[in-house]
């Protein structure tokens, strides 16, 4: 079950991640590795178990850079590592 809500709250970051625009450059460069890992993860490329640490990893990293500008997307972030926590990751 917390498999199941991990990849609904990933697509729903990927998403989200879509319609962000107004970033800078290295948050960008963040940002389109953390699309290319949720992207694999939602389409079953890779297992959450082989790539949980470094997800983990840039969503801890990028979380605080949206907080003022991008409330949704932070709280979506939040989300995710919140069922990351919970799954033992």
């Amino acid at each position: 079950m917390e498999k199941q809500r991990l990849r609904e709250l990933l697509e729903q970051l990927h998403e989200e991640l879509e319609k962000t625009e107004t970033v800078d450059q290295s948050t960008g460069e963040v940002l389109t590795d953390l699309k290319q890992d949720i992207s694999r993860l939602v389409q079953d490329e890779i297992s959450i178990e082989d790539e949980q640490e470094g997800l983990t990893e840039r969503l801890n990293d990028v979380v605080g850079h949206f907080e003022e500008d991008h409330p949704k997307l932070s709280m979506v972030i939040q989300h995710v590592l919140d069922s990351l926590a919970r799954m033992g990751f």
